[in-house]
């Protein structure tokens, strides 16, 4: 076979997969639009606090909004355990895989109790360069950076950032231990996406956390159809 021909037929065979995910995603996230459900996709490095950011949204709506989660991890269900007692929680294990999948999040969500959840989070697998080219379904895609990262992350991976909408950054309260500056990371990110909403908190204290809870009931009530009462 003619060398230049496979080649053609790859490519070909690759685009196909890809607008057919596209248009996939595209036709969920229209459903969930029309549920009234906001859905949320966190993306970080490793161990940035994104199971603890959403321990503490939790916390912070108990009583007033309905959340669920989706956890992305490579291998065992430790964050879906934590987050258990507090909301609907499905683990998605990819058993190696360094993204999510829409197909497994479908999976997730076949098994996930929707009736009357208002936000609905993904927990990305802790990488940021592959999820950053993969679109979940969602509405929001939020960068998670904590303070001991380092203060430059977002100029050394710029297509996540570019892809996000908004940026929080974890882990205040090591501010006076640790040398970042939330100052110099958001402007760093916003050289990148201009238009990125930022919040800086604490999940462990608290501060912080209701600016970002309030953000996201402004944003479903913008971006989604709100079902009458």
């Amino acid at each position: 076979m003619n060398t230049v021909d496979t080649v053609s037929k790859t490519v070909v065979i690759n685009r196909d997969v890809l607008s057919e995910k596209k248009r996939r995603a595209a036709e969920l996230r229209q459903q969930f639009t029309e549920r009234g459900i906001l859905v949320v996709n966190l993306v970080s490095s490793p161990g940035s606090g994104k199971t603890s950011l959403l321990e503490a949204t939790a916390k912070c709506w108990q009583g007033q909004h309905k959340m669920a989660v989706l956890v992305g991890d490579l291998a065992t269900e430790r964050d879906a355990e934590r987050l258990r007692p507090l909301v609907p929680v499905e683990q998605l294990t990819t058993g190696g895989a360094c993204h999510l999948e829409l197909s497994l999040v479908e999976k997730g969500l076949a098994k996930l109790p929707l009736d009357d959840v208002e936000f609905l989070f993904i927990e990305n697998i802790g990488n940021l360069v592959c999820p950053a080219s993969h679109d979940l379904a969602e509405h929001l895609r939020v960068s998670v950076l904590s303070t001991t990262e380092g203060d430059d992350k977002p100029g050394k991976y710029p297509k996540m950032y570019r892809t996000s909408d908004a940026l929080v950054i974890t882990k205040t309260d090591l501010l006076p231990y640790v040398p970042f500056s939330t100052e110099d990371a958001i402007a760093d990110a916003r050289t990148i996406q201009p238009e990125l909403s930022a919040f800086e908190l604490c999940s462990l204290t608290g501060d912080g956390v209701s600016q970002w809870c309030d953000f996201l009931v402004q944003a479903r009530r913008r971006t989604v159809c709100i079902p009458a009462a």
